[in-house]
């Protein structure tokens, strides 16, 4: 629980001197702006209070300025992982799950609703532009109520009971945002990978905005960017966390230059960035950032070869002996890291979709039983993760201080006689003559799933999923297709079942908001529909009527409306107890290990961490911007 407190980034004191030896330690990266007049001295370009970053207490070295670093990505939509890796954020997690400030200088909470963000004076955005009250201003006045932004009104994870905040200006490093009721999770969507909006560069947003800009200029900029209209252009010019647009500044460490579509991808140090190390040298310390497009499947064996001076995405556990062999014929490292999600692989029966027949069984838990019963998860855990993986359903991992056993035990046994049984008491009786189930409409049992088709290790794990089905007549086909296609079908209801991964964060603590387990967006696999019911504030969608899913959403709610945390960890474990005993997705196995390949001139990338999207932002919480590269020999 968060009393009333303020959370300082740095000790002033600190900040100070640090300050003053700065000016003689800028880039050389930056040298030729800078003797053009094009860029200030450092001392001109960072906040009067940086963010100090303690190298050494953190068991780190102090690093030096320069070079480039390279990553693999699968496709050119894959530049999205720069800003999550960079993690620069109002507050965020280290890697410890400390909450801390970032951007902001420091933070009050009084009575766990009302909010006043303190931000650091003379911080910029990447072009220079001050970073002030008036960025958080032009959002909430000019993108939050403006309804044609915004056409279902402010985003849910504003308002608390259905009412919005109250935004408020202080003075110009000063904001506030207040709620009648608590709002427990707002500090944490602020630390997400994928964090909620509250400002924008105001300064560079106004051309496209209706509001500032004149009818005949939006006209000619809407043409320009092959847009459908001003509302469309403010919304692609404006994508801070999908970062194609090389003018929109940024408070990221590195700043994209490289306009899609492309090959490579090319990030630049941030001139402006807040952070320093305990030196008074200005972060990031890596000059350049570089992002090659690859295809998924040959994204290991580049790596083996040393294409990649850090990378994981692509990298799967069957793959670290091939890797391994590598470190004695190219310059590289790699080691372990544990990966945060609540299932490698993952099951999500799609209880919205337009198959009426599937989606009846589907709802049926005794269906998601079955299915989950079938599964040979010892098997899968030896065959491909070596045995050195947790055989568990998808749920939290025994790290978190909410887990019990019975979560991960819950339906996941293999049990294919009592998974036949409750196959015959749904009525699924009749067989065909290769011994597939039929439908009640005469069809076989035929069940489709579908992947994103990024991911070796899921092909993999459903092949040996399809003989573990068949052995209680049902028929596993598998279908890929590239992310964009796999989510829209999705939400579309035309995908009966898909594969990924389990639940985002599997590390949560009672005060993390529990949202991952009731309908609350439309990329959940399992239920878009509700999901984007919750989302849209009930305007799109439709709202379940099975009543473990709304009993789901109603401890949803009864969270947020609590200031205790005892009451915040009985309904985390009241929804993790009907997940584990409705079996709304199948997990598979967790705990799995993820391959961390760097290059042997790579500082201050530590030989073990967690790796998952959440709480850790992959290796957002570890900072990129102090990792360096030794001089190339």
């Amino acid at each position: 629980m968060i009393t009333r407190r303020t959370v300082l980034g740095m000790l002033v004191a600190a900040a100070l001197p640090t300050r003053l030896q700065a000016a003689s330690r800028d880039s050389a990266f930056l040298q030729k702006r800078i003797d053009a007049g094009e860029l200030p001295e450092l001392m001109g370009r960072l906040p009067l209070n940086p963010r100090v970053i303690d190298l050494q207490a953190k068991g780190r070295t102090l690093g030096q300025q320069g070079g480039t670093l390279r990553m693999l990505i699968g496709g050119q939509r894959d530049i999205r992982y720069l800003p999550i890796n960079s993690y620069s954020r109002l507050v965020g997690y280290d890697e410890h799950l400390n909450l801390s400030p970032d951007i902001l200088e420091s933070f009050t909470v009084d009575n766990g609703r009302v909010f006043t963000l303190h931000l650091r004076k003379g911080h910029k955005w990447s072009d220079g532009s001050d970073y002030t009250a008036e960025d958080f201003s032009y959002y909430w006045n000019h993108v939050v109520l403006n309804k044609e932004l915004l056409r279902g009104g402010p985003p849910v994870n504003l308002k608390v009971n259905g009412n919005v905040a109250k935004f408020e200006v202080l003075d110009p490093q000063t904001v506030r945002y207040s709620w009648d009721l608590p709002m427990p999770q707002f500090l944490h969507e602020l630390a997400a990978p994928i964090p909620l909006t509250l400002a924008l560069p105001s300064a560079y947003m106004q051309q496209f905005h209706a509001n500032f800009q004149s009818a005949e200029k939006l006209k000619a900029l809407v043409k320009l960017k092959r847009v459908d209209d001003w509302v469309g252009l403010h919304r692609k010019m404006s994508r801070q966390n999908r970062p194609d647009n090389p003018e929109l500044p940024t408070l990221e460490a590195w700043r994209p230059t490289t306009q899609p579509p492309a090959e490579q991808f090319v990030f630049e140090r941030n001139p402006f960035f807040h952070r320093v190390d305990e030196q008074g040298t200005q972060l990031p310390y890596v000059d350049r950032m570089v992002m090659n497009v690859s295809t998924s499947d040959i994204i290991a064996a580049k790596s083996a070869t040393g294409e990649a001076d850090l990378q994981a995405a692509g990298i799967d556990l069957p793959d670290y002996t091939l890797i391994k062999e590598a470190e004695q014929r190219f310059p590289l490292k790699v080691s372990l890291w544990k990966r945060t999600r609540g299932s490698s692989v993952a099951l999500f029966p799609n209880l919205n979709c337009r198959d009426r027949a599937w989606r009846s069984l589907f709802r049926d838990v005794r269906m998601r039983r079955a299915l989950s019963l079938a599964i040979n998860r010892r098997e899968i855990n030896q065959v491909i993760y070596y045995g050195l993986a947790h055989e568990s359903a998808n749920t939290i991992l025994p790290e978190s201080p909410l887990f019990k056993p019975e979560y991960a035990s819950a339906w996941s046994t293999y049990e294919p006689k009592h998974a036949n049984r409750l196959l015959d008491y749904i009525g699924l009786t009749e067989r065909g003559d290769n011994g597939i189930r039929l439908l009640p409409d005469g069809r076989p049992a035929n069940i489709t799933i579908e992947s994103s088709g990024e991911s070796t290790l899921e092909t993999d794990v459903l092949e040996l999923i399809t003989d573990h089905f068949r052995d209680i007549g049902i028929a596993l086909f598998v279908r890929t297709s590239q992310r964009d296609i796999f989510r829209s079908r999705i939400m579309g209801g035309d995908v009966m079942m898909s594969v990924f991964q389990g639940l985002d964060n599997g590390l949560p603590s009672a005060d993390m908001p529990p949202s991952e387990l009731a309908p609350t967006s439309d990329d959940q696999l399992q239920w878009p529909a509700w999901g984007l019911y919750h989302m849209s504030g009930h305007s799109q969608g439709h709202a379940s009527r099975l009543h473990h899913v709304q009993l789901l959403g109603k401890l949803l709610d009864d969270w947020m409306l609590t200031t205790s945390t005892e009451q915040r960890t009985q309904i985390w474990e009241d929804m993790l107890k009907i997940h584990a005993d409705q079996v709304f997705s199948i997990g598979t196995i967790n705990g799995s290990l993820q391959p961390v390949v760097r290059s042997a001139r790579l500082h201050n990338l530590p030989e073990k961490g967690l790796f998952g999207f959440a709480p850790t932002s992959y290796f957002g919480a570890y900072m990129p911007d102090t990792f360096w590269l030794d001089k190339e020999s």
